[in-house]
């Protein structure tokens, strides 16, 4: 096992990249760019850094030459021939080829398009434009070089006994929780930390801590890189990304109310019937529910990634249970913010009713809180998404009005057409 802190004093960085490789990236970027470049291969978008934590004053910490020499490197980045064997011939979710040959011959050939840098008023503006295949590709890599560098800022000035100090009690701290979730009979948990990780090297700790801490209720990793190297399930499906992107595109009011469930149809026809859980929070659970055709309540499952997860998770079940579904066929996959007691509190709540799943994000691979002088490490919220589609902005409205992103003009626009009501405001931790 890698002596972490060792590596963090003895740090050069050509031994060290943040990013090491393309499948270093969460598995549900690679399915959705499957189905991007099949049904939207020329859709120009633009992707941007937004830093929601704006106390954390990245431009202020981060070397503005380390950070571009960070993401010069990703851009020579291509599959190895093993990654590539691994995507090809590995079975995902019981499905040998869950990527196409002619996506695969694409993918083997990709270098990722130029980016553009700006500092401004102690942030970095960071946007990738060009074609969505190739530019969505940047999201994951993008987050990860900024949180690590910015940790390693952190982190410069520790002595080797320091660091050493540090990650002990880091480890120490994992460990506990990982002791407090094997108390949890029938849980099936899931690292989804690779965006707003410590690092890389900390993020593939954390998985071998849960896998051999939990046991076969650890079911496996988003992040492919580290999917592959311990012989793990990838997990994942889609993202907000997807419907995003193609109700920015909506000539009028009613294509924009349909484009989240052709959406769906169209993931349903690429996968065959594989692969069906729903997102349904993009314009808001509620009404995303109540107009959903039929159809949509014979699928797996719903992931709940923003608002109140108890009374989300209690609308699911209704509707599941008005479109004769049996809600214990069906499983939810809670994934925003969590940490151990809100895991325990979710999981014995909802026993029985309906089967539970977790992916645990920042707060496993990133919880350095109260580690640190003036909790200099802890985490913050930042993303990077699609802000425009053929020159028009995208919006996301959430469950949670502080998710909410777009033109002030264009979120009241589509809370009316998807007849989003009050919405309880709940402060973003991560």
């Amino acid at each position: 096992m890698v002596d972490i802190a060792t590596r963090v004093y003895n740090h050069r960085w050509k031994m060290d990249p943040i990013v090491r490789s393309l499948i270093d990236t969460d598995f549900y970027k690679l399915l959705m760019c499957q189905s991007v470049r099949r049904n939207s291969p020329e859709t120009e978008v633009t992707f941007s850094l937004i830093n929601r934590t704006t106390s954390v004053r990245l431009a202020d910490l981060v070397d503005e030459g380390e950070l571009r020499e960070q993401l010069d490197h990703i851009r020579t980045l291509s599959l190895s021939r093993g990654e590539s064997t691994w995507m090809r011939g590995n079975t995902f979710y019981g499905k040998r080829q869950m990527f196409t040959p002619s996506f695969m011959d694409w993918f083997e050939g990709l270098r990722l398009p130029p980016y553009h840098l700006e500092r401004r008023d102690g942030q970095y503006e960071l946007t990738f434009e060009g074609k969505w295949p190739e530019v969505m590709l940047w999201e994951i890599p993008a987050l990860a070089v900024l949180m690590e560098l910015r940790a390693r800022a952190v982190l410069g000035d520790m002595k080797k006994f320091e660091l050493q100090v540090l990650y002990a009690r880091a480890m120490t701290k994992l460990w506990e929780k990982v002791k407090g979730l094997r108390l949890l009979e029938g849980l099936r948990i899931a690292d989804f930390g690779t965006r707003r990780r410590h690092s890389f090297l900390w993020q593939d700790w954390c998985v071998q801590a849960m896998r051999e801490g939990l046991g076969d209720r650890f079911i496996g990793t988003s992040n492919c890189l580290i999917a592959k190297n311990r012989d793990l399930e990838a997990i994942g499906t889609n993202a907000h990304e997807l419907p995003m992107v193609h109700a920015a595109l909506a000539q009028n009011d009613e294509e924009l109310a349909r484009a989240p469930y052709k959406v769906l149809a169209d993931w349903h026809e690429e996968h065959d019937g594989n692969l069906r859980i729903i997102l349904p929070d993009t314009f808001g659970t509620e009404g995303f529910l109540r107009r959903a055709p039929d159809w949509l309540a014979g699928w797996t499952g719903i992931r709940i990634d923003s608002g109140r997860p108890e009374e989300i998770a209690e609308m699911a079940i209704r509707w599941w249970q008005a479109h004769g579904e049996d809600p214990r066929d069906k499983i939810l996959i809670f994934s925003d913010g969590l940490d151990v007691a809100r895991i325990a509190e979710l999981h014995q709540r909802f026993a029985g009713r309906v089967r539970t799943s977790f992916g645990w994000g920042t707060l496993l691979t990133n919880d350095f809180r109260g580690l640190t002088p003036d909790d200099a490490l802890a985490p913050f919220s930042l993303v990077c998404k699609a802000v425009s589609a053929e020159g028009r902005p995208t919006v996301k409205l959430s469950d949670n009005p502080r998710k909410a992103m777009g033109p002030e003009d264009e979120i009241a626009r589509y809370r009316r057409v998807f007849e989003v009501g009050e919405q309880a405001a709940i402060d973003v931790v991560v």
